[in-house]
């Protein structure tokens, strides 16, 4: 049986999307700010069907449409950008289109990096996903690259593997994880947990401190070499089922 495409009136997708609100889109339409299919969509309460290819079929102020509700972007994050909504300074959410802050649903982040901590996160606005990425029953490994500031003394791997190690302050013990050395003071890092600051407190509860944190992987996603910090692109679709692929 074949999915029924939904459909929406045009100013309320448009809302939805950021773009403004009904009497603003009604007003860009009668200017001809609007083109389905090559021609000016004038009436903006006309339901049209939401379908994938939209944003190659409509045009706003000369601009391709943005993608619909089920996007998911992925980010380089750089260091000192705070992954919120609301928080003073710099946020995440400065790198996108001022409009995408307004879409409903809301675009948020998958999980999240600290300030101090860069490199690869997701963002998206299909709550669904984002559920099914941070769901520990998924066990979607994150590997960090770890810098630290004291060289590794070679009892690390054996303790974050064991599965009995428990963080201060907490009760129960984190599940194994993987350890790579990279040279004395650098190792990668695989968990499949988002405790608070977790990484950090590995390496500090084996007598270290790290200095500096980058994500590179999510499950088989690979954060490319040519995504600048601060640079953002849309994930495909076989991309997004990566996630899923370790």
């Amino acid at each position: 049986m074949s999915k029924k495409i939904p459909t929406s009136r045009v100013d309320k997708l448009l809302g939805s999307m950021g773009y403004g609100s009904r009497a603003e889109m009604a007003r860009l339409g009668k200017a001809g700010g609007i083109v389905l299919d090559g021609a000016d969509l004038t009436d903006v309460s006309k339901r049209i069907p939401v379908t994938p290819d939209l944003p190659v079929r409509m045009e706003i102020d000369g601009e391709p449409l943005d993608p619909v509700a089920g996007l998911v972007i992925l980010l380089n994050k750089p260091l000192g950008m705070t992954c919120s909504h609301k928080e003073d300074g710099a946020l995440v959410y400065d790198v996108l289109p001022d409009r995408w802050r307004r879409r409903d649903p809301a675009i948020s982040t998958i999980g999240r990096l600290d300030k101090q901590t860069s490199g690869l996160l997701l963002l998206t606005d299909d709550g669904d996903l984002l559920h099914r990425v941070i769901s520990p029953k998924r066990h979607v490994a994150k590997v960090y690259r770890a810098t630290l500031a004291r060289p590794l003394n070679g009892t690390e791997g054996a303790l974050f593997a064991s599965g009995e190690l428990v963080l201060e302050g907490e009760d129960k013990p984190l599940a194994p994880a993987g350890l790579e050395v990279v040279s004395p003071t650098e190792a990668l890092l695989t968990v499949t947990e988002g405790r608070y600051h977790q990484v950090r407190r590995m390496f500090a509860a084996a007598g270290n401190h790290v200095e500096a944190l980058h994500r590179e992987r999510l499950g088989g996603l690979v954060l490319p070499d040519d995504l600048a910090p601060g640079e953002w692109r849309l994930l495909s679709e076989d991309e997004i089922a990566s996630i899923f692929v370790s």
